[in-house]
């Protein structure tokens, strides 16, 4: 039996976690649980997975911590928000294998981590489900020297079709409504904007050891195909299925093994897959992301802390969604983006929050 420490317990990840763990009880078991807060939740989880360590950042900051280091056979980092890279790292600094569904470990810490995982012997399990998508492609390797291009698959968010500049007057609740996919509030809005695709760029990367001008994003509406790799011969190999977190969920935890499908696609039902150009014109945000992946050093993690206060700022009402992009790009013209290790980017991770929140006040 499989043991599994936890973070980031009861978000959107991993609640679908404790679903998976409990759905083949007889194979997994939740050992320790981690979430940012205290709550009845949290105690319920504990309750009904039997966990016999359980711990919340915000009450115990050394207790949460640790549960990265747990005496689990995976250590399954869930935690949403740069905050999650410190479990990362821990995890792998200790050895242990890392299935990762933080986007934020691989965008700011880039190969910071990935030498982390080199020099430690830690494994790394891709958990997204376009990362997860690749490394099925490549056989479970996370590289490969015959790939001409990596293929990442947008379902175009809340807004696909639409001009930017008609975007302005929307509000939380439309860009909430996510046609495909159903996630946490910060996700969908940066699936509205398709900086999330960005991230996924930037995670593509890191992960796989794929140079920027061999990854491209393509819009496919139905989210049936997770990613493609496209090797130097030009074939192609596809991970398709049902848009549910729950099967690469699943996979990280069965790998190498495959178990019972979560839901199987409907063949005779018959469905279509289109594949469309990303107009970028109208994801500035993207693109402006994809350059901070290219440029490297801090900018990511400047990125990604703005946009994080941008996001909670439009779910708040407080500034309209183009103005997302406006706080973002603001933050990097302002920000040194200058870093030579963890605790800098730390560092440029509390400065781009406090610009954020400056450039937010005033508009």
């Amino acid at each position: 039996m499989k043991t599994i420490s936890l973070i980031g317990a009861t978000g959107s990840i991993g609640r679908q976690v404790v679903n998976v763990a409990l759905r083949h009880s007889d194979m997994y078991k939740i050992v320790a649980l981690c979430a940012n807060n205290s709550s009845a939740e949290l105690g319920e989880l504990k309750k009904i997975t039997g966990a016999e360590y359980c711990a919340a950042y915000s009450t115990d900051k050394a207790a949460a911590l640790a549960a990265a280091e747990y005496p689990a056979d995976i250590i399954f980092n869930a935690a949403g928000g740069f905050s999650g890279m410190e479990y990362s790292e821990r995890a792998l600094r200790a050895g242990k294998t890392l299935a990762l569904a933080n986007k934020e470990t691989l965008v700011c810490g880039g190969s910071y981590i990935t030498d982390i995982a080199r020099v430690s012997g830690s494994e790394i399990i891709p958990v997204d489900s376009e990362h997860s998508a690749i490394w099925q492609c490549l056989n479970f390797k996370l590289g490969g020297n015959d790939i001409r291009r990596l293929l990442i698959t947008a379902s175009g968010g809340a807004f696909r079709g639409r001009k930017w500049e008609t975007l302005k007057a929307v509000t939380p609740e439309q860009a909430l409504n996510h046609p495909t996919w159903r996630m946490g509030k910060k996700i969908t809005i940066d699936s509205a904007t398709l900086a999330n695709k960005g991230y996924e760029i930037i995670e593509a990367h890191e992960l796989f050891s794929v140079p920027y001008e061999k990854i491209q994003a393509v819009l496919h509406p139905q989210s049936i195909v997770h990613s493609l790799v496209e090797f130097n011969d030009g074939a192609c190999i596809a991970q398709a299925g049902v848009p549910s977190m729950e099967v690469p969920i699943q996979l990280a935890l069965s790998y190498p093994e495959r178990l019972s499908a979560v839901a199987p696609l409907d063949f005779e039902k018959g469905f279509s897959l289109d594949f469309l150009p990303l107009e970028k014109e109208n994801f500035p945000l993207f693109s402006l992301c994809v350059e901070c992946g290219r440029t490297g050093g801090g900018a990511p993690c400047a990125f990604n802390a703005a946009d994080e206060e941008a996001v909670y700022a439009f779910l708040n009402k407080k500034i309209s969604f183009t103005d997302i992009y406006t706080v973002v790009n603001g933050v990097l013209q302002a920000v040194d983006l200058s870093a030579d290790g963890l605790e800098s980017l730390r560092e440029i991770d509390q400065r781009a929050r406090d610009m954020a929140r400056r450039i937010i006040n005033g508009l």
